[in-house]
C-alpha cells in the first residue's frame, strides 16, 4: 500500500513545473496533461463512476496575474517532521525555505517543503512541495487547498505559477492519503487560478 501511494504521488508530480517567465502555452500544456492523466484509467484518481463520464476538469481562466517571481529564502537547520494527511499516514517532510511575494497589494509568505523519501530519488532530488489554501478554498476551490510543484532554485528568486495549482487526489476519491495544508500556508487572499473543485 505504501509503495502504491508513492507511485501515485510520483504520477501526480508530472503535471509540470513553473517557468522563469509567464507563458500561456505552459499553463495550457499543464491543463492538457492533467486532463490526459485523469482521463486514462491507469493514471486517473477518479472513481469508476466519475471516470466513465469525465470530459475535463474545471479550470480558472489562465491569468498572468497569478504568475509571480517570489523572493526565496533557504531556511537552514530545519528539523524533519511528520506531515499530517487525510489518513493516519505521516510522510516525513522538512521545511526547505520560504517564498515571499505580493498579490493584490498584499505581502504574502508561504513555506515550501521537501519530501525526505522522495528526495532520495535522483529524478526528484530537486523537487519542492508547495501546498496552500486561500479564500476560495471551500467555495470555488477544493476545501482542502491545492498543491504546486516547484524545483529548488539556483538563486534567491523562484517562479510560482498558480495557474498550475492542482487538487490533492483526495478531492476526487476518498481512498487516497493526501498531505494537509499546514496552517501557516493559508493565504488571506483569493487565488483564482488553477484547478477548481470537482464536486459541489
Amino acid at each position: 500500500m505504501k509503495n502504491s501511494l508513492l507511485v501515485l504521488f510520483l504520477v501526480q508530480l508530472s503535471f509540470g513545473f513553473a517557468q522563469e517567465k509567464f507563458k500561456i502555452s505552459s499553463a495550457e500544456k499543464f491543463q492538457k496533461e492533467i486532463n490526459g492523466e485523469y482521463a486514462a484509467a491507469k493514471t486517473s484518481p477518479l472513481t469508476k463512476g466519475d471516470l466513465a463520464s469525465f470530459k475535463t476538469l474545471d479550470f480558472y481562466p489562465i491569468n498572468e496575474k497569478y504568475f509571480v517571481v517570489a523572493k526565496f529564502t533557504r531556511t537552514a537547520k530545519e528539523k524533519p517532521f511528520e506531515m499530517k494527511t487525510s489518513t493516519d499516514r505521516k510522510p516525513v517532510y522538512v521545511k526547505y525555505g520560504e517564498v515571499e511575494f505580493t498579490l493584490d497589494g498584499k505581502a504574502l509568505k508561504l513555506n515550501v517543503y521537501r519530501n525526505i523519501e522522495l528526495s532520495k530519488q535522483k529524478k526528484y532530488k530537486d523537487y519542492l512541495f508547495l501546498p496552500f489554501s486561500d479564500l476560495t478554498s471551500g467555495n470555488e476551490s477544493y476545501i482542502g487547498g491545492k498543491y504546486i510543484d516547484l524545483k529548488i532554485p539556483k538563486d534567491n528568486t523562484i517562479a510560482i505559477d498558480f495557474n498550475t495549482s492542482y487538487n490533492p487526489y483526495c478531492a476526487y476519491n476518498h481512498i487516497y492519503s493526501c498531505p494537509k495544508v499546514p496552517l501557516e500556508n493559508d493565504l488571506n487572499v483569493e487565488i483564482k487560478a488553477g484547478v477548481k473543485k470537482f464536486h459541489d
